[in-house]
């Protein structure tokens, strides 16, 4: 049995990656959040729901113990403190496997006019998501990094990745893609090990996205 935590289990990202997972008897869902009603119903038979917060240090050391991965979609202007409490927890609990959500752009690696413009927009937003990466790259943790483009709620798993250094491509992917990306390493964790990602649906290059 592969025992999961999800940190942030209420967001959309992370509630399409539980319904990929849902009912399977190899794995065991944690799933933390804020605020347990934002759960869809009924909870999967494979999952236990744990209402908290991830700088609630003392929960998070308690709750970690026996988890063989964790998958962090979380929010906030506080992304890197956020950050450090989790690694902080595995590193006490032992545990090694961490997949994290942040966002593209956090190394101005976004070519062209649309680069110019996600930065006029989130340049700031984005400073304590770079830290947080930094941060998880230096933890010594078995990790992944993943950076989507602006998000879609499309019915769709269509997605190609680019590499830390490499440029980004496209402007937008749709939730379930990434979803797909983050359950497909749940089920094999091996891969994508000490990957920093970019996420995007193939052949949206563009200036800005398209519903903005």
């Amino acid at each position: 049995m592969k025992k999961i935590l999800i940190l942030g289990a209420g967001g959309q990202v992370a509630q399409w990656v539980i319904r990929a997972l849902a009912g399977r008897d190899d794995i065991a869902l944690t799933l933390l959040l804020r605020n347990p009603a934002k759960l869809p119903t009924p909870v999967p038979p494979n999952g236990t729901v744990l209402a908290g917060d991830v700088l609630d240090h003392a929960l998070l050391r308690q709750t970690m113990p026996g988890h063989d991965l964790v998958y962090a979609n979380l929010v906030g202007d506080d992304m890197d403190k956020q950050a450090n409490s989790i690694i902080a927890a595995m590193r006490a609990s032992g545990v090694e496997r961490l997949v994290f959500v942040l966002s593209m752009g956090i190394y101005d690696e976004v070519p062209g006019k649309f680069g110019a413009w996600n930065n006029a927009m989130l340049a700031e937003d984005l400073k304590p998501f770079r830290r947080a990466a930094d941060a998880i790259e230096a933890s010594g943790l078995a990790y992944t990094i993943v950076r989507p483009a602006w998000m879609t709620n499309e019915d769709e798993v269509d997605y190609e990745l680019t590499t830390r250094h490499a440029p980004f491509k496209g402007t937008v992917v749709s939730r379930k893609s990434v979803a797909d990306l983050i359950a497909s390493i749940i089920a094999a964790p091996d891969l994508h090990l000490h990957a920093n990602l970019g996420v995007n649906k193939p052949n949206t290059d563009g200036d800005k996205p398209y519903f903005m």
